[in-house]
């Protein structure tokens, strides 16, 4: 009973629309399907060379950055609502041109412009997330967006495979379509968010105008990018380290994978209802960031068994679960109304980003010097993140306060 009384009190008190707004999440992403297999797709049906199927994916990775960039900006003029719809509907016409493009042309300026519309809707979402949440709750409703993601994932990945070894023109059909479908169930469950672009003065009045000249936020945003390029190397090199080292067949890799979702669903929204407002975000994230520094670092010493594996994930697993939350709702606060769009677009640009460099970054410290070295160097990068986020803390006056008001809120709740 205990336990049904937490997980009954980590997601109540979430507004409706956050709610909807995860089931759209959930159906978008149960059909990520084409991204995953774009790279065997131009290589196997295509029959592009391995060069040409990079360019493709570096394509979808500078699409990324810059529709996550003018995802903000629109979002912050035009309203997070009609930004959100029209990204899905025009990402889920171009998954459908997409599979209908045979040529490296054709399918790399599809690529782009896929990926644009694609990343664009992040940024809207994110505002919307915050706009639904209530001060108190804001860190868990980002969790709960984030389980969303990851049960969507899931179910996008294994549905995906399966249609792929039928008939690859098949994924663009079905990710195109959950893209509509999300964008219709958007329209119908959730009410206009009456937006209005904010005043020149209101504007003015505010004390950070531009995400772009809030120095302390672009120093988070680059710490963010480096602990991305590192945790990608989980899902990215991780795997092929597993196989080629450990030599783990592709089921147990498979279970591993599928863990580190399995984790997150059964753990972070109780986690966050307990951490949220006990202390500020950027100690949870530092927190966060060195877990994950040692889960990495272990790979070096561990014997190449499965409960190894086992560890190892669940360790990084626990850094995602206290860092990615509590990064969402450091910029949230750092943000305001009319200006949320650019600081939304600039954490989306930061993964991105990390998107397009971890695997060159992994691929070519492994040609070099071996999977060991790669692992001490994301553990050392780590530590470094670690260090800046702390300094943020100590140094910036700013954030203190912010902390300091946390800190009265919980007091209130708790005596309340």
């Amino acid at each position: 009973m205990p336990i049904l009384q937490l997980y009954k009190q980590a997601y109540s008190g979430l507004s409706r629309n956050n709610w909807y707004l995860s089931i759209v999440m959930l159906i978008n992403r149960s059909g990520t399907m084409v991204v995953p297999f774009l790279t065997i797709y131009c290589v196997q049906q295509l029959h592009f060379s391995v060069t040409q199927a990079g360019y493709i994916m570096a394509l979808f990775g500078v699409g990324s950055i810059i529709g996550a960039y003018f995802g903000g900006w629109l979002s912050d003029r035009v309203g997070f609502y009609d930004m959100q719809t029209g990204a899905l509907l025009t990402g889920g016409l171009m998954f459908i041109l997409l599979g209908f493009q045979h040529t490296f042309v054709t399918l790399g300026i599809g690529t782009f412009i896929l990926s644009f519309c694609n990343e664009s809707f992040r940024p809207a979402n994110s505002m919307a997330i915050a706009y639904y949440s209530k001060p108190e709750n804001k860190t868990r409703s980002y969790s709960l967006h984030r389980l969303a993601v990851n049960l969507g994932w899931a179910v996008g990945a294994a549905t995906g495979g399966f249609l792929a070894s039928i008939n690859y023109h098949i994924l663009f059909w079905v990710d195109g379509c959950t893209n509509i479908l999300a964008a219709l169930i958007l329209l119908k469950l959730m009410p206009r968010s009456g937006y209005q672009k904010p005043k020149k003065a209101a504007r003015a009045a505010s004390g950070n105008s531009s995400a772009y000249k809030d120095k302390t936020y672009l120093l988070f945003i680059g710490l963010t990018t480096l602990f991305n390029i590192c945790f990608f190397q989980f899902f990215i090199i991780e795997p092929v380290f597993y196989k080629l080292e450990w030599h783990f067949n592709e089921s147990f890799i498979g279970f591993l994978l599928a863990l580190n979702g399995i984790i997150i669903a059964m753990v972070e929204m109780v986690m966050i209802n307990y951490l949220e407002g006990k202390r500020h975000p950027l100690i949870y994230i530092a927190s966060g960031v060195m877990v994950t520094a040692s889960g990495f670092v272990l790979l070096n010493f561990l014997p190449p068994v499965a409960a190894s594996g086992i560890l190892v994930v669940v360790i990084i697993t626990l850094g995602e679960m206290l860092s990615m939350p509590f990064g969402t709702s450091f910029w949230v606060a750092r943000s305001a109304e009319h200006n949320r769009g650019q600081y939304a677009a600039l954490y989306t640009m930061s993964w991105s980003a990390a998107q397009v460099i971890a695997p060159a970054l992994g691929s070519q410290v492994i040609r070099l010097a071996g999977f060991s070295s790669l692992w001490y160097l994301l553990g050392i990068i780590c530590v470094a993140v670690t260090t800046g986020v702390l300094l943020m803390y100590r140094f910036n006056a700013e954030d203190k306060v912010v902390e300091d008001i946390k800190l009265a809120e919980a007091e209130m709740r708790e005596q309340a």
